[in-house]
């Protein structure tokens, strides 16, 4: 790497990475939730990040860049993290729903910081609509962090209080 552009296109390939790992685990994160709006939150946000995972594409498109080629280490561990705990906690559906959000929020906030980023680089290369399409990602990963934290605040976390089921 010798350029502000050649890191861009590492962080590209990187979320590309991230979103096709979270893509591959989502599905089997999402059946492990008990609670109704928990299940809702996960399903909208498996289909918000195929959308992402597309918006990347297209940009490694514009760029001439192809988006396979870096695994990201960082999600890989993360997704492990959150396997081992659906093992640990199978028994108990309140602090599965509970440690499936914190989990989830793990893998939101590396999103957070890797499209921040990636939107900074884009405004700095010149590349200006590209950066209002990794904004919108952006924008979409908040939602998605926020609502977790909404459900774990106002009913799941109290529920995990309570005990085992």
């Amino acid at each position: 790497m010798m350029t502000l552009n050649d890191l861009f296109e590492h962080q590209l390939k990187d979320l590309y990475s991230a979103e096709s790992q979270f893509l591959d685990a989502l599905p089997d994160i999402l059946e492990h939730a008990s609670d109704e709006q928990l299940r809702n939150a996960f399903e909208n946000h498996l289909k918000e990040t195929k959308e992402q995972k597309k918006r990347i594409e297209n940009i490694c498109h514009e760029l001439e860049i192809t988006p396979s080629g870096e695994t990201c280490q960082t999600m890989k561990g993360l997704i492990s993290e959150a396997k081992n705990f659906i093992e640990e906690a199978e028994d108990n559906k309140e602090l599965m729903d509970v440690g499936l959000i914190a989990g989830i929020q793990r893998l939101e906030h590396y999103e957070i910081s890797g499209y921040g980023t990636a939107v900074r680089f884009a405004k700095e290369l010149g590349y200006r609509n590209i950066a209002k399409t990794l904004q919108e990602t952006l924008n979409e990963v908040y939602d998605a962090d926020s609502t977790l934290e909404k459900l774990a605040e106002t009913r799941l976390n109290k529920k995990a209080i309570g005990g085992n089921s």
